[in-house]
């Protein structure tokens, strides 16, 4: 650890046992010999990083939830304060969340309850982007070891963002009508954004809709950090400070129905997205557009026996991309066009079987099909549509059985069973070209004669224990088999030809990557173990410790590619971009997060309060002794907050260690340690809040440890076309306001 980190971790661990020394005395056996009372039971047992559960929540994420809505076009920034959580730099609006150093396909990610799936050989639409922060009601990540019945097809974890409930009004009141203003504004790239969302409600009715929209010119970082220079064809010179293809904008509008009745719910969501631009300063093309339509009916039901719920929906995706206004544009550019189906259905019934007792059975089928495909434009890319992908189709079939246990007032158990099966195809394919001789042709006969479909058949476990003996002690452990079969992009892209290869790459890392039909699935098996202490109440202090240890056999990770039209100086170069082939390894990962809060002072000048959040995260390959890519370097957040009626006010401390241990079979680059300061306040009315905060208080130049290779300007089609060494930075100062208005 560096210098500065170890003296903020001084400083936190000092506050934690002033906290532990303060301790009330744990609360003495009732006197009573009756037997005690059993409390009813909660929803779910967690291992790892919930709201919903409370465990690594603090009593002021409702705010901090609150305060990043405010501020932000990128749903996945919601998830920023919680341990174990950090985020991999895309666009502005599709940032891709990563648990415990697990990412995007590894993770479940949830969008009120539908799993959206990146339909595009970058990933440049993750499921998160496809729902506004003003509209998220709740954010629940669960990490280390997650509930069969909110897991499968997933190794890292599971991801859930929620819609605020529909508002209906009181037995016997008039009509409910509500309305909402909501607009921000960040010096920094000129970003903004406004929401409007109004709802009409009866006792059993409930119709709202809302639009957001928001966009942001290219960020600064703080200084310059690359030379000043044209990023197109007689374009204007970019400035070294500015962060190329990192503008965006988009709008995202929604309708929503309800009905309940004597236990029952049933609701009906239609959602449509329009990005008509998003830059990614990380990837070698920009999102010229992308529309979504999706349609979501879900029904809840409460009957003596437990509880039901269902589900079906669909989501069609149009997806585009090309050269940005940054980028040199070659005359002619170079169209690429997704088109994605998804459906889904569930099914899950939770038995009260005694009233301790709770069996949660359920079903799940997912299908998703994708076509993508790249049209001519002259010289070698024709005269046909190159097809990176025709036909692509992943189908996924699951069913689990799940039961949870109170063996006593302070004993639950959870243990699940899962089964997925995937089954992905492909058809056959071209290249601009497919004579024989071609760059392209030989290639595509090769993939063609190949066998393309594959089934996968994965068996997950789960078993997690939770001793509470009292109100200020909480004891958890678990153990875990995980599994998750390949994505497309990792099975079909087929062509070695280097432009071709480059454009298939969702890490942001820069290099370009060639398919592996005959991937295996990554099985991992987890240990996990929690313990929260806290005085009574949870409002004196609070102490967190999570550790984790993962082993996966047959991790998705990646080898130089030594075939097809890969030189040789591919296979063993130290430095620059190069191409890549998936390839299954043995990897092992562990780490541990530590959280805590203490209350300074109380009186009539308001509270103070002090929190911290420090991540540790190691993680190699063992067939390679390499390193993993992107894994975050030990961190730690510190904060000190001021409450006074509607006010709050908190200043920030953010620390990073250089991150040494990286990807040398990806030329992952290094980067050097920073800290940041951050400063907050707000103030909140009965029906209106304002936010005001400055971000990078001192205007530090740092390199974003999880930016990926900086790719914003010039000629980003070709591997050498770009000087390799360059990190995406971060943002430089910005002064941030938003205000909020109920009506």
């Amino acid at each position: 650890m560096s210098r500065p980190l170890c003296r903020l971790l001084a400083v936190a661990l000092a506050l934690a046992a002033t906290s532990l020394r303060t301790a009330a005395a744990p609360e003495a056996p009732p006197a009573a010999a009756s037997a005690p009372q059993v409390q009813p039971l909660p929803r779910q047992v967690i291992i790892g990083t919930s709201q919903e559960d409370g465990l690594f929540a603090s009593r002021s994420s409702a705010a901090q939830l609150a305060r990043s809505r405010s501020a932000t076009g990128d749903t996945a920034r919601l998830l920023q304060e919680l341990p174990g959580v950090s985020l991999y730099s895309a666009g502005g609006v599709s940032s891709l969340p990563a648990v415990h150093g697990l990412a995007d396909d590894r993770l479940r990610t949830q969008v009120d309850g539908m799993d959206l799936v990146a339909a595009c050989p970058n990933h440049m639409n993750p499921g998160l982007s496809y729902i506004d922060p003003s509209s998220v009601g709740r954010v629940t990540v669960y990490a280390g070891i997650s509930p069969v019945s909110v897991g499968g097809d997933s190794i890292g974890g599971t991801v859930q963002i929620e819609a605020a409930p529909p508002p209906f009004a009181g037995d016997g009141e008039a009509p409910l009508t509500q309305g909402r203003l909501t607009s921000f504004w960040r010096s920094n790239g000129h970003a903004h954004g406004t929401t409007v969302s109004a709802s009409l409600a009866t006792e059993q009715l409930s119709l709202g809709a809302s639009t957001s929209t928001s966009r942001q010119q290219n960020y600064h970082a703080a200084t310059a950090f690359k030379p000043a220079a044209p990023g197109s064809e007689n374009g204007r010179v970019i400035p070294g400070d500015e962060v190329a293809s990192s503008a965006y904008e988009g709008r995202n509008d929604e309708v929503r129905l309800a009905w309940r009745n004597a236990g029952h719910l049933l609701q009906l969501t239609l959602g449509r997205q329009h990005i008509g631009f998003e830059g990614f300063p990380n990837q070698r093309m920009d999102m010229t557009d992308n529309q979504s339509r999706q349609t979501n009916l879900r029904y809840t039901g409460q009957f003596d026996w437990g509880r039901l719920k269902a589900r079906l929906w669909q989501q069609r995706v149009n997806h585009a991309m090309d050269m940005g206004p940054d980028r040199y544009f070659y005359g002619y550019g170079m169209p690429m066009l997704t088109e994605a189906t998804t459906r889904g259905a569930q099914a899950e019934a939770d038995v009260d079987v005694s009233d301790t007792d709770v069996l949660r059975v359920g079903l799940e089928r997912q299908t998703y099909v994708l076509y993508d495909w790249w049209p001519p434009v002259g010289g070698s890319m024709g005269p046909n549509a190159f097809w990176n992908i025709d036909d692509g189709r992943r189908l996924r079939s699951a069913a689990f059985a799940e039961w949870e246990g109170r063996w006593s007032s302070d004993w639950t158990t959870l243990a699940g069973l899962r089964g997925d099966r995937v089954v992905t195809d492909a058809a056959t394919v071209q290249g601009y070209d497919n004579g024989l001789g071609a760059i392209w042709g030989r290639e595509a006969a090769a993939f063609n004669a190949a066998r393309h479909r594959r089934q996968d058949t994965l068996l997950d476990l789960a078993l997690t224990a939770r001793y509470h003996p009292n109100a200020g002690q909480t004891y958890e452990v678990g153990l875990a088999r995980k599994g998750h079969a390949p994505n497309l992009y990792q099975r079909y892209p087929w062509s070695t030809q280097p432009m071709a290869a480059l454009m298939n790459n969702f890490v942001g890392d820069g290099n370009g990557y060639v398919g592996q039909p005959g991937l295996r699935p990554e099985i991992a098996h987890t240990f996990a173990a929690n313990v929260a202490w806290q005085d009574a109440a949870a409002e004196d202090w609070t102490l967190k410790l999570a550790a984790y240890a993962t082993h996966v056999r047959d991790f998705m990770d990646a080898r130089r590619c030594d075939f097809g039209q890969c030189s040789a100086a591919n296979v063993t170069a130290p430095e620059g971009f190069v191409l890549l082939q998936y390839a299954n390894a043995p990897v092992r990962m562990h780490g541990l997060d530590l959280s805590g809060s203490k209350r300074l002072a109380s009186g009539d000048s308001g509270t103070w309060d002090t929190a911290f959040v420090l991540a540790v995260l190691r993680g190699h390959n063992l067939a390679t002794g390499d390193g993993l890519y992107n894994l975050m370097p030990d961190n730690l957040k510190l904060s000190l907050t001021h409450q006074r009626g509607g006010w709050t006010g908190s200043l920030e401390l953010q620390a990073v260690t250089a991150k040494q241990r990286i990807s040398r079979v990806r030329n992952e680059m290094t980067t050097p340690g920073y800290a940041l300061v951050h400063l907050r306040a707000s103030h909140e009315w009965p029906r209106a809040r304002l936010d005001l905060a400055v971000d990078n208080l001192f205007n530090r130049l740092y390199a974003s440890p999880l930016g990926g290779a900086y790719l914003g300007q010039g000629r980003s089609m070709t591997s050498a076309g770009i000087p390799w060494g360059a990190v995406v930075p971060g943002t430089g100062r910005s002064f941030n306001t938003s205000v909020s208005l109920w009506f």
